[in-house]
């Protein structure tokens, strides 16, 4: 063994008389996965949002992973992600007990997590879920343009949006809100008909969340949304966020 470091004591002594530094192979780039599995309603606009976070990915430095494979929850899978996105995920009784496991032990080890829209209306079964999410849908009314107020202005998640925004989308209910999560944007429901949260209506927030750090927009309905610069600045703002 000293042998061994004699010997390596040399060679950088050489290395450094000649000016010669090592090269140091750069850190691969993070990466993030999208997980869009439907086991309940499908919504038409998940490709639109795959290939708008690829696109954002390209654009700002990180990898896209996509599955829709619960296989994909487990704990040295999970390891290789700085985020993982919930892109309008349905359905209850998706994830088995190691597969919550999973989950729930990426998010304690600093994990983030990124919700959208739909996200609520997934795993109604699991109150930890719930809580990390920050509400469960609960009805909404027809697609129809409203006004979004940004609580918040001053936040980096939402610095740069325009205070009064108007924005067509699926305004949805919640139910079993969690009220430690800190609201960025309330929908103001005198701006159209269906908003049942007596206009006090999140519509997105984030917070640190049993180790990691978890946000989540109900934005993300249409297509349209997947092309639309304030939605995506948002979404890229939040994701950041959580990568953090």
């Amino acid at each position: 063994m000293k042998r061994v470091l004699i010997y390596l004591s040399l060679f950088l002594g050489i290395a450094l008389s000649f000016g010669f530094i090592p090269k140091v192979e750069k850190s691969k780039k993070q990466t993030v996965l999208v997980f869009s599995l439907t086991k309940g309603f499908h919504h038409a606009s998940i490709d639109d949002g795959i290939i708008a976070i690829k696109k954002l990915g390209a654009e700002n430095g990180f990898e896209v992973d996509t599955t829709t494979d619960v296989k994909a929850f487990d704990i040295e899978n999970l390891k290789k992600y700085k985020a993982l996105i919930f892109l309008n995920p349905t359905g209850s009784n998706v994830f088995n007990d190691a597969q919550k496991t999973a989950l729930k032990q990426y998010i304690n080890n600093g994990g983030g997590f990124v919700g959208i829209h739909a996200a609520s209306d997934f795993s109604y079964e699991w109150e930890w879920y719930g809580k990390m999410v920050g509400g469960y849908f609960a009805s909404h009314p027809k697609i129809q343009d409203a006004k979004l107020n940004i609580v918040l202005p001053k936040n980096k998640i939402v610095k740069g949006l325009p205070n009064l925004w108007l924005h067509k989308d699926e305004w949805y209910n919640f139910k079993d809100f969690n009220p430690t999560v800190k609201v960025l944007i309330k929908v103001d429901e005198t701006s159209y008909t269906g908003g049942t949260m007596k206009n006090e209506h999140p519509i997105s927030w984030c917070h640190d969340y049993d180790g990691g750090k978890a946000f989540y927009t109900a934005l993300g309905h249409t297509k349209e949304c997947y092309a639309d610069p304030l939605f995506l600045k948002h979404l890229l703002a939040g994701l950041k966020w959580t990568m953090k």
